[in-house]
């Protein structure tokens, strides 16, 4: 993640040589790196500015403390980078490479710059690039897979600085000379191991310590599992475990140092315990939580988080989070984790246990989502019958939970998805992930993360052949690309997802397509086109009786025509709207259209109609409780008694407006509410819908 704080709470296995606030080692390393930092580069040489920020890199094996050594650096010299230090991850815990588009939104993010739902890659890059002009910016990129990474995040700017940690070379990026990072020396390796066995069994058998350093080779994630193991067992001697080590066949010499200790660890854990440890390699984006593990192993959650606690005490996991309680798996032990469960649980196990953690999850989303539902009754009622293990005690913790567990709901995402299918698991946590972040967040806060989850079940409908699932998608995705200005794009998705929605014969998709093809002909200002989709759409609606989809698109072309100036169209359409919203007992619908009535009837040159339409409209929106719309049509009818030459009952509409809207301001502060609205998804339709 980005801009994220350093964890120096003991030595972590992804780093290994970071005790407490104390950096073991590596003193050669860090005084070459500090010295290449101050080297004239090639294009200086050459007498050329340097076009790009200067790239440091520092090579190593997973578990070889190479993101310690880059973190040590970045301390030591981020006061000459007075604009901040940005982080990002670039490849996840099990290998797999990030996308540059994530990364690059991610650092936009960090950076507070605007970063468009959608956004092309190049767009993003490039926007990366113009926040970061001018700036003084030190960039530390972790875990890079390629150089094509690495590049395109390159600031264009030689005042700043990139740390790279990578496993190898990054052929393809000039004059950077890799650090490569071998084991620690002797004596920081067994300072390490003293950590956490206690001094006093290092200086009884020194000789010992030494030769179990140079067993684990000097790796630091090999040394914190060793002695993490020591401190499990406090009578055991430090030879105990080196002459375990030598004399165990089944690590051999052909693994790692890490694999073998690994191996030894796992070995000699109670059997639950082993078996929440292996299957900790099925969690997403390697972050771990109780529930996670509760559902992986099948145990309680109480359980599941003393075992998860016990694991960070001898070094198998490490936090990852402060406010809840959360781990990661270090990246090290992640491929080792993964091949420990496929040794020992059968297949049709991993699968379960899989299952079992996206149920825990949908069911965890679906709360999340529920406890922001407090005036509907039915929902509360199925918040009750939630196990109370499975529940948020204030919205404010649900939306805690899920902007912490974030990067693990979306790697769930992707992992429902990953086979190629879409069965019902996958989307029902798709469904609930949308609502639970549109509830919470807001669409507009969201949007990045829809936008991918969106795509996700779009890739999987069209390699399926699922033309109800890619309608779905499509025009989910055409709304946040018409959020987000891109209107042009957004239509070609709309008439993509009529397609799909007739060929699955799905009305709710058709009509709804119909609708947004409409207001995407709106937007683009072709009102003839928008007011003829409008009327494919009512023909649909009405067809099927539905009145109040019905009554809504009567008004939406009453606009188009508004738009072109064709006044008598507008109010014919206006008042079908009304008779359609009084039918189905819509009362705050039926207010709007009133005092569009009432505007169009402006335009039109008729004020009196207006006037007692707008007066209309105030009683409806009375009933309605609606106290904006309420001031709106003061205001209007305000403006409309000034154009009657009766200024003093414009100055008492006009005050009545302001006092309402000043009233509705201080109890919307009282009460803490959010003045931003989500808007919905278009759901996969003939899913059963979720509680």
């Amino acid at each position: 993640m980005t801009d994220q704080a350093v964890d120096t709470d003991g030595a972590r296995l992804s780093q290994g040589v970071t005790v407490g606030d104390r950096f073991l080692g590596r003193t050669r390393e860090l005084k070459e790196l500090r010295a290449d930092i101050e080297r004239a580069g090639l294009d200086t040489l050459s007498g050329r500015k340097a076009p790009r920020a200067r790239v440091l890199l520092i090579a190593g094996r997973p578990g070889s403390g190479r993101t310690a050594l880059g973190e040590e650096l970045v301390r030591q010299v981020a006061d000459r980078y007075p604009d901040g230090v940005l982080r990002a991850r670039l490849s996840e815990t099990d290998g797999t490479r990030v996308p540059v588009e994530r990364s690059a939104r991610e650092l936009l993010d960090a950076l507070d710059a605007p970063a468009p739902a959608g956004a092309a890659e190049d767009d993003l890059v490039e926007a990366l690039r113009a926040a970061l002009a001018g700036r003084r910016v030190l960039l530390l990129l972790d875990d890079a897979v390629d150089a094509e990474q690495v590049d395109a995040l390159l600031p264009d700017s030689p005042d700043c600085l990139v740390v790279a940690v990578s496993e190898g070379p990054l052929t393809g990026i000039s004059d950077v000379r890799p650090c490569t990072l071998g084991g620690l020396d002797t004596k920081s390796a067994v300072e390490l191991l003293s950590r956490s066995t206690g001094s006093v069994r290092i200086t009884v058998d020194p000789r010992a310590a030494e030769g179990l350093a140079e067993q684990c080779q000097g790796q630091p994630a090999a040394l914190v599992l060793a002695g993490g193991w020591l401190a499990a067992r406090p009578k055991a001697a430090v030879a105990d475990l080196a002459r375990q080590l030598h004399a165990d066949p089944d690590n051999g010499t052909a693994g790692t140092a890490v694999s073998r200790v690994l191996h030894l660890v796992h070995a000699e854990l109670p059997a639950p315990a082993a078996r929440i440890l292996r299957l900790l390699s099925l969690a997403p984006a390697g972050l771990v939580d109780p529930h996670t593990a509760s559902a992986l192993a099948g145990c309680s959650v109480g359980s599941a988080r003393s075992t998860l606690d016990d694991f960070v005490s001898v070094g198998l996991l490490h936090p990852a989070g402060a406010s809840l309680p959360q781990y990661e798996v270090p990246c090290c032990l992640h491929p080792l984790l993964r091949g420990l469960a496929e040794t020992h649980e059968r297949p049709g196990e991993l699968q379960l246990a899989r299952a079992r953690m996206l149920e825990r999850t949908v069911r965890l989303l679906q709360s999340c989502r529920a406890i922001t539902e407090t005036d509907s009754p039915q929902a509360r009622e199925r918040l009750l019958g939630t196990p109370r293990s499975l529940r948020f005690a204030t919205p404010r913790d649900a939306a805690d939970w899920l902007r912490a567990r974030r990067p693990a709901l979306l790697a769930s995402a992707r992992l429902a998805v990953a086979d190629g299918t879409l069965d019902t698991l996958a989307r029902r946590l798709m469904s609930q992930l949308v609502r639970a972040m549109v509830a919470h967040f807001g669409t507009q806060a969201a949007a990045s993360d829809l936008y991918g989850i969106h795509h996700l079940v779009l890739d999987v409908a069209e390699r399926r052949e699922l033309p109800r699932e890619k309608a779905a998608a499509l025009l989910n995705l055409g709304d946040l690309d018409a959020r987000s200005g891109r209107t042009a794009d957004a239509l070609a998705r709309y008439r993509a997802a009529l397609d799909a929605g007739r060929a699955a014969n799905d009305p709710y998709a058709t009509g709804r397509a119909m609708e947004s093809v409409g207001g995407a002909h709106l937007e683009l200002g072709d009102f003839d086109r928008a007011a003829d989709w409008f009327g494919r759409a009512l023909a649909e609606r009405l067809a099927r009786d539905e009145r109040a989809d019905a009554a809504r698109l009567y008004g939406r072309i009453a606009a188009a025509h508004t738009y072109v100036g064709r006044y008598g169209e507008a109010l014919r359409n206006w008042r079908a709207a009304v008779a359609g919203y009084r039918k189905s007992g819509e009362v705050a619908a039926q207010a709007r259209a009133l005092s569009e009535l009432a505007r169009v009837q402006e335009y039109a040159g008729r004020p009196e109609e207006s006037l007692r339409t707008c007066r209309e409209a105030v009683e409806w929106a009375r009933r309605a409780e609606d106290t904006r719309l309420q001031a709106a049509l003061h205001l209007r009818l305000a403006d409309t008694f000034e154009h009657l030459g009766d200024p003093a009952s414009a100055a008492l509409h006009r005050e009545t407006a302001e006092r309402m809207l000043q009233e509705e301001a201080e109890a919307s502060q009282a009460s803490g509410i959010d003045p931003e609205q989500g808007g919905g998804a278009c759901e996969i339709r003939g899913v059963p819908a979720e509680g």
